[in-house]
């Protein structure tokens, strides 16, 4: 998170906040030569030998505002974490505390003092004191760049913080990332802060910047990156709230979030497709940012508590005793201010591209085909003896982390996803678009298919959709949706002939990505969304509003007719119109045959059946969205883990 403080006045401000579209708006440009979704080569894909999860982040404290308790969790059962911020974080330089509101400003003191916050906040993650010494050192890069590398181990368990720091303004006084993802020939330079092993200014172009993450993907080998939001929400809002909040005009993130964002996607393609070995075993969470403001705080007490208290030791104030002359940490966050600040940013963590991770069919003998990504590709994993095998590559890429998917009438798979077509910058246009595949028989794919982007050629509200969900109808025909960029549904039809229909907006509007779609017991496809003020639902004709539902704060699941989610900071569970529910946690559930899959507040995965809560004997840790399916045998759960493989439970095994 950003602490560029909006202290620019008139002309100077207004001038100042158009900068901000970065990478959310780019010069007008023919649209771009698209290739063609990599083919499924039905190889086997790479598996990982062990854990390691990578943020890339803005700046500093993005990952402890937006990317926990995701983090926590992975990082709190042992995964190595490497965090690689791209700014200096200095901002105007002045490290405003309680008692002093206008200090003199000093951008190589403020941005160390982040740098010795961050400290401070992981050593205490790790079990340690709070002033504990790292291991700070210098890195250079086969590139020739050289890189602030922290370090500290503790019992197993080890945390890099690799900063880069770029400047956030160019000397004309624009915002340093998002100019440098959208100029051509810009050159950035770095900031050195007070303290760095690294006392040179380095230079930065579009491309030096995106090797340069290539080669830290390449070094660390993360087998889960998590990055900032690359397509932010159309967010309508006047100028001066978006000045006020340091918002993009009419997107809800700041515009460094969005461009190291789409630094970060760019590099993770270069990565994937240029891997000699073929793609890379890794799996991607993107983040909302700022968006967390405008939507429904989703993090209860026993959640947010920790989240929050880990910026305490990074905010630290000016009287604590770090030993460090540039400050000890980012004191314009200090104490409760995470909690009380209005925007309330730590209280919530919303994905960019929610919903399970694997898309799980079962035959008719209860085995499982789970289809995924690894490596922005598509991958198959089958069910043997009660393990998924290793994962056959299905090409398709660079796709979002969610598949949606259909069982067509005759038992063969439909898979669908959305694809990062372009994301190039430098005044390129961008494209988004979803993507089909059809299984023509056991182990044997077609060619992926372009079912184009809701939002037609215009390639800004483009990359602003959603990650498709299907559903098949009793009559044979499968019914895709995808949230648009005005926050409705737009929906394709694929008829028993396997022709699609053109795109049609279903309207309605104000919703999260993170679409539900059921065929009922009257055998009519009806479709869910969580909005800001209810749950909005759809059928393949229309809106057809609901009234008196409360408010929820993730996606809704449907089973039997019952809806189920969680209120806003809270724990519990809702489903309206029916008896309460004893399933505390946080985030979305699955539900499914009476049974009821979600996460506790501990993040751990757990079922209820029949009133009682049972959990894997040995707990995986999950990455957001496990699946459920349930068939005569009973309910199977899965999903990935940090180590980008994946895990399957039958509660047969389960504990209480």
């Amino acid at each position: 998170m950003s602490r560029r403080a909006v202290v620019l006045g008139g002309a100077a401000a207004l001038a100042a906040a158009g900068s901000l579209t970065a990478c959310s708006r780019t010069a007008p440009a023919p649209p771009p030569h698209l290739t063609a979704p990599s083919p499924a080569s039905g190889l086997p894909a790479a598996q990982a030998d062990r854990a390691l999860l990578l943020q890339v982040l803005a700046h500093p404290d993005d990952d402890l505002y937006f990317m926990n308790p995701d983090a926590q969790h992975a990082f709190g059962s042992g995964t190595p974490l490497v965090c690689v911020y791209v700014t200096a974080g200095e901002a105007d330089g002045r490290n405003k505390s309680a008692g002093d509101r206008q200090p003199a400003p000093n951008k190589a003191a403020y941005s160390a003092a982040r740098h010795q916050g961050l400290r401070q906040s992981y050593a205490t993650q790790l079990g340690l004191p709070v002033f504990t010494r790292w291991n700070v050192s210098a890195l250079r890069l086969r590139s020739g760049f050289q890189v602030e590398v922290n370090s500290l181990e503790h019992r197993g368990r080890r945390v890099e913080l690799v900063h880069l720091d770029l400047a956030m303004h160019t000397p004309a006084g624009h915002m340093g990332a998002p100019a440098l993802w959208r100029e051509p020939g810009l050159l950035l330079r770095t900031l050195v802060p007070d303290g760095s092993p690294l006392r040179t200014v380095q230079t930065y172009d579009h491309d030096s910047l995106i090797s340069v993450l290539v080669e830290l993907f390449e070094r660390y080998r993360p087998t889960l990156v998590h990055t900032l939001d690359p397509d932010p929400d159309l967010q309508a809002s006047d100028r001066a709230t978006q000045i006020r909040d340091s918002e993009q005009p009419g997107y809800s993130d700041h515009a460094d979030h969005t461009a190291v964002a789409c630094f970060a996607w760019a590099a993770l393609i270069r990565w994937a497709q240029g891997a000699k070995s073929g793609p890379p075993a890794v799996a991607v969470t993107a983040f909302r940012g700022y968006y967390n403001h405008h939507w429904p705080k989703n993090l209860p007490p026993q959640v947010l508590a920790p989240k929050a208290a880990h910026l305490v030791p990074y905010g630290a104030a000016p009287d604590w005793s770090c030993g460090d002359p540039a400050g000890c940490g980012d004191y314009n966050v200090g104490g409760d201010r995470p909690l009380t600040n209005r925007k309330g940013w730590v209280r919530a963590t919303h994905h960019r591209y929610p919903g399970p991770r694997l898309t799980l069919f079962p035959d008719s003998a209860g085995a499982l085909t789970a289809y995924g990504v690894l490596g922005l590709r598509a991958v198959r994993y089958e069910e043997k003896e009660g393990e998924f095998n290793a994962p056959v590559d299905l090409g398709g890429g660079p796709l979002a982390p969610v598949l949606g998917g259909a069982a067509l009438p005759d038992g063969r798979h439909l898979v669908l996803g959305l694809r990062l077509s372009a994301i190039e910058g430098l005044g390129a246009t961008d494209a988004r678009e979803i993507v089909a595949l059809e299984q023509r028989g056991p182990g044997r794919y077609g060619s992926w298919t372009s079912l184009g982007n809701p939002e037609g050629a215009d390639a800004d509200r483009g990359r602003r959709i959603g990650v498709p969900v299907a559903v098949t109808a009793p009559d044979g025909r499968v019914h895709l949706f995808v949230r648009n960029a005005a926050q409705g549904v737009s929906t394709r039809v694929r008829d028993t002939s396997g022709t699609w229909s053109p795109w049609r907006d279903l309207g309605g509007g104000q919703v999260q990505d993170g679409l539900t779609a059921v065929v009922a017991d009257d055998g009519q496809v009806h479709v869910y969304a969580a909005g800001r003020d209810t749950v909005h639902h759809w059928t393949p004709d229309g809106p057809t509003p609901l009234t008196g539902l409360p408010v929820p704060a993730d996606a809704v699941a449907v089973d039997g007719g019952r809806l189920y989610y969680r209120p806003p900071a809270s724990a519990r569970l809702l489903s309206p119109g029916g008896p309460a529910v004893d399933f505390p946690g946080y985030g979305p559930v699955a539900a499914a045959g009476g049974y009821l899959l979600g996460l506790g507040t501990d993040g751990r995965v757990q079922l209820l059946e029949n009133g009682r809560i049972t959990r894997p004997a040995t707990d995986p840790v999950t990455l957001d969205g496990p699946s459920l399916t349930v068939d005569r045998r009973g309910p199977t759960a899965a999903g990935l883990s940090p180590d980008a493989r994946p895990w399957l439970w039958r509660p047969r095994q389960a504990r209480a």
